[in-house]
């Protein structure tokens, strides 16, 4: 309740200098300067009355995928990745990377962290989806126009109070030697795993912790959630018909949009909103696109 009295104050504050002031006082430009911090107060109480759902408070867990196109879409796939990274810590959320696969040449194939903080999966929930980017390949000699895609998977983060039954002769469990920037960093033990359950065909995989352990431990944790997820979208879609209606997490199902030739825009289908400063955006500055998000779910 901290920030609504903050809120109160603040205005009846500004409202009583106003109100015993003339035109002209210098004391009303000390009242006008403290509204930017009220609605910015205002604009967070808002977000947080839309983040109501019983999953938003929970951390997120993050996988990102490079399309079809080799160099290009992992590229793609690592400025998504960079975009998300830079995002969570203007949110001042805590990142753990959990899984990489580097690209051949450039970029990543392949990705996973786990972001944790204070309503980290209700912000991340509207970044999934399939993210295409149109630009001039820097990767073509003859400077032709590219189209790439990159899909983004969002989970909320397991905790203790989640229940999921996980029989271990579900599991197929396999360790394999993780890979590294070569010299003294590479791992010279099986030390990654990587976890299916055979009954939902889920795949997890861990491999920057150097103990087995811990890797299977976090592994886990991503398989719980995604069982979770798996779950909560199956009674989700009973109890409301209008989750039918959602985008699947496909290719050509894309959210959000990248043009950086011939024009400069970044336009989310799901709400119309636009951005004609795709550099900020690229570097984290996401906060718009997911209040229209979370506006146009709440409404």
């Amino acid at each position: 309740m901290d920030p609504f009295y903050k809120l109160v104050a603040g205005l009846e504050e500004s409202k009583e200098i106003v109100e015993i002031s003339d035109a002209g006082d210098p004391i009303l430009n000390e009242a006008a300067s403290k509204i930017p911090e009220l609605k910015r107060i205002l604009r967070s109480l808002e977000l947080k009355k839309m983040l109501s759902g019983e999953s938003d408070r929970l951390g997120a867990i993050i996988s990102i995928n490079a399309g079809s196109g080799g160099t290009e879409a992992q590229d793609w796939a690592q400025m998504i990745q960079r975009m998300m990274l830079r995002y969570a810590n203007r949110k001042g959320f805590a990142v753990e990377l959990v899984d990489e696969q580097a690209g051949e040449g450039a970029g990543i194939k392949s990705c996973a962290f786990i972001c944790r903080g204070e309503f980290a999966y209700g912000y991340f929930k509207s970044e999934r989806g399939v993210h295409r980017l149109v630009r001039i390949s820097p990767f073509d000699a003859n400077k032709k126009r590219h189209t790439s895609f990159a899909a983004v998977d969002v989970v909320p983060e397991a905790d203790e109070t989640i229940e999921i039954e996980i029989r271990p002769d579900d599991l197929k469990v396999d360790t394999f030697r993780a890979g590294g920037a070569g010299g003294q960093h590479v791992n010279k033990t099986d030390s990654a795993i990587r976890i299916t359950h055979m009954p939902s065909g889920i795949i997890v995989a861990c491999q920057t912790q150097r103990s087995q352990h811990q890797n299977r431990a976090t592994a886990m944790t991503m398989l719980k959630s995604r069982l979770y997820d798996v779950e909560r979208a199956k009674i989700d879609a009973a109890r409301d018909a209008h989750n039918s209606k959602k985008m699947e997490n496909a290719w050509g199902s894309q959210i959000r949009s990248y043009v950086l030739a011939p024009y400069r825009l970044v336009k989310d289908h799901r709400t119309d909103y636009e951005s004609f400063q795709p550099d900020a955006v690229l570097d984290g500055e996401l906060e718009d696109f997911v209040e229209a998000f979370l506006l146009k779910q709440n409404s």
